[in-house]
């Protein structure tokens, strides 16, 4: 009797590239001897393997206030996912949606706390959408997984599952917070980097770093290339709530603030080259 062919599970290769089904049928011996060995050349420089990449809604906004999504941004930060996606990184995103509707914000307008903050949770779907279209059309495969039930839209959010799709090389936008009010999406980008495993969490903002103070009003502020996560706590540095800060510190993953507009800014930081603060335990 013939012996049958192993399968070689490389999902990885079959997401990314499409190859048939077919073509990834060898002799086991083959791929133990070398012949077929994986090209591994292009992560031997990168410090971060597993990362969850924190974007706030308001940078997909329109500089001249106008569209909620600007098309040229949602392509550019795509283009900086696809940069890493295409190192071998695995990438899970958290999306704010305070570029369509903020629930603290609804407040001052007469929104109850709650609802409002549901109706924050719905514009990171609305945004989630958005970046997997963009994505999958530049050829990065792509999955939205929520943590309110929304079948037709999105997968619900199972941590096993979204550790599997990390693991066959697709990018996993988590949408919807937290799935609970009163708890903002920085907090849910610490939540997920803790449950995923995540090496660090990037928080990608307009400024170069935290400060001890607002840059934009503060002439004099101070840029922090390293703090603590006591430091931040103490300070009330608001680039992240509390929450998300006591997260990170009590499961120890880091924290990297950077200017995402830099060039290459995400590269460069999964590369290991110091941009932005590191927020860690010391």
């Amino acid at each position: 009797m013939v012996a049958r062919p192993a399968v070689i599970a490389n999902p990885v290769v079959r997401d990314r590239l499409s190859v048939p089904r077919e073509l990834t049928l060898f002799p086991k011996s083959l791929y133990i001897i070398g012949l077929m060995q994986p090209d591994t050349s292009a992560t031997s420089s990168v410090r971060y393997r597993r990362i969850i990449l924190k974007l706030s809604g308001e940078v997909l906004r329109s500089p001249s206030g106008g569209e909620a999504i600007d098309p040229d941004i949602l392509e550019s930060i795509s283009r900086q996912i696809k940069e890493i996606y295409e190192m071998g990184i695995e990438i899970g995103v958290v999306i704010g949606g305070g570029n369509i509707f903020r629930g603290l914000a609804g407040q001052g307008r007469g929104v109850d706390r709650t609802t409002g903050d549901y109706m924050g949770m719905l514009a990171t779907v609305i945004n989630g959408l958005a970046f997997m279209d963009c994505l999958e059309k530049m050829g990065v495969v792509t999955r939205v997984m929520s943590s309110i039930p929304m079948n037709q839209l999105a997968e619900p959010f199972i941590l096993r599952r979204a550790v599997r799709h990390l693991e066959k090389g697709r990018v996993v936008i988590f949408v919807s917070g937290t799935g609970n009010p009163y708890f903002s999406t920085d907090t849910t980008a610490a939540l997920r980097a803790s449950e995923i495993g995540a090496q660090v969490l990037l928080k990608a903002t307009k400024v170069d770093g935290v400060y001890d103070k607002d840059p934009a009003s503060h002439k004099d502020a101070v840029r922090y290339e390293e703090l603590s996560f006591i430091s931040a706590l103490k300070q009330r540095l608001n680039v992240m709530d509390s929450t998300a800060f006591s997260l990170c510190l009590d499961n120890n993953v880091p924290i990297i603030v950077f200017n995402m507009n830099e060039e290459h800014a995400i590269r460069r930081v999964v590369e290991g080259e110091k941009i932005g603060t590191l927020v860690h335990n010391f």
